[in-house]
Parts: structure tokens; sequence; C-alpha cells
């Protein structure tokens, strides 16, 4: 288990849930689904169960979908999901429920169709930004010396919370070309869960999603994020700031 920095600004958001559940989950090490479940509130519709209850040839999503639960390993990988499953139900229930309809329509292909591989991208790469108009252009149009250097102390005004529960992952060590899936659309205020939760549901549609509404936002030229960023030079690195 990783002892996680809840200050580091890409995990600030999730600490109000995410500490609580590391301390649940210290105690019973190998029941990371009760951990998360001692988190839920008394109107929950999904609850957590371990990962055996999963029987083989039985597809995640579908399983969920049908069961209201939520098959769970212990590992980090699945403790992030279930933060998202704390913190944004109806996402999360919406985009599980996107991914069983497809499986029931089509079965369980070795390749995903357009609309499965868009809700894969949300569901473990997406990001959720609050910009000023020219952070929003520079970001759409990857001119990254727009974004991170001339529109610099725009970004105080700026609120970015990371999504994808794989993408929360990956930071626990992070590098310099992680890039997340920034989700186009607009977004009420983020400053309530509940209400974003639910402006967010409301837009994972079919339209929406087969349309891939998203911008690659390289994490690591964010303001305060990694050492050294405030060099323009920073942004010359072609691997990461791509065209």
């Amino acid at each position: 288990m990783w002892k996680i920095d809840w200050q580091l600004p890409w995990y600030a958001p999730w600490a109000s849930c995410g500490a609580s559940v590391t301390q649940a989950w210290q105690h019973t090490p190998e029941h990371l689904y009760a951990a998360l479940n001692s988190a839920l509130g008394p109107q929950a519709a999904k609850s957590f169960v371990p990962q055996h209850m999963l029987a083989d040839g039985v597809a995640y999503e579908a399983f969920i979908d049908a069961n209201q639960r939520i098959p769970t390993r212990n590992n980090m990988h699945d403790f992030f999901n279930g933060l998202c499953w704390l913190r944004f139900p109806q996402s999360k229930a919406q985009l599980n429920r996107l991914q069983a309809q497809e499986i029931a329509r089509d079965g369980v292909r070795g390749q995903r169709g357009r609309l499965r591989d868009a809700l894969t991208v949300f569901d473990e790469n997406a990001a959720l930004l609050w910009a000023p108009a020219p952070i929003w252009q520079a970001l759409q149009s990857k001119q990254w010396k727009d974004l991170f250097v001339t529109h610099r102390a725009l970004w105080s005004e700026c609120q970015l919370h990371l999504f994808g529960h794989a993408l929360l992952e990956k930071m626990l060590s992070p590098y310099k070309a992680i890039t997340a899936h920034v989700w186009c659309l607009p977004l009420p205020d983020g400053d309530n869960d509940a209400q974003l939760d639910d402006d967010l549901c409301q837009q994972l549609t079919t339209d929406n999603l087969s349309g891939k509404p998203f911008a690659p936002l390289p994490l690591a030229g964010i303001p305060g994020w990694w050492p050294h960023n405030h060099d323009p030079d920073f942004y010359e690195d072609k691997k990461v700031f791509r065209d």
C-alpha cells in the first residue's frame, strides 16, 4: 500500500474521501472493498465486493450493472477506482451503464468500438478543467508555449481535477510524459462535487462521447506540478509536448 501525500496538487481534490479510506484500508489490508464500503453514504446505490464474486466469463461492467456491486481487488488501481465511485457515483454509474449496454448488444470483442473506446478513455484517463478562454484555446490548438508560458498567470484561475483512476494511479510515480485527456465540454463550478457529478452525468451521452471531445494535456507543464517548468525551454521536449 502506498503512502499518499494528499497535499500534492493532483491529489488534494481527493483528500476528503481518500484519506479516510486509506486509514480504513490500513486496518483491513486484505479487504479494500470493506474500507471503501465504510465511506459509503446511507443512500448509496452500489457497494463494493471482493473480486472473487465476479465469475469467470462475466464482463465486469455487465456484473456491476446487473448486481449493483463493484468487484474490487486489493491494489492501487482499484483503490482509485473506488474513490471515483465514492466521489462521482452518478457519472461512474453512467459510464458503466453505457459500457454494459454496448456489451449486451455486441458482446466482448477483441477490439472495442468507437463508443466503448471513448468510455474507457474517459474512465481511465480523463481530467476535468475549468479555465479562462485563452487557456482553452491554447490547449485545444496545442500551443504549449501560449498555454504554459504566455498565459502562465491565468493558471491561478483554473481548476483541474483528475478523474481517470488509471491516471490517478500513474501520479503515484509521476513522470514527465504523463498526459491526461481533458473533457472539452462546459462544466459548472467545480467546488460542489454533488452538482458537478449530476451535470457531468448528464453530459456523458452516446453522442457526446462518440465525438471524443478530449484534448491532450501533458500534466508536467502545469505550474507547480513539475520542477523547473517555469523555464520556457522545458516545453521544447517534443516527446512530451507534441505538435
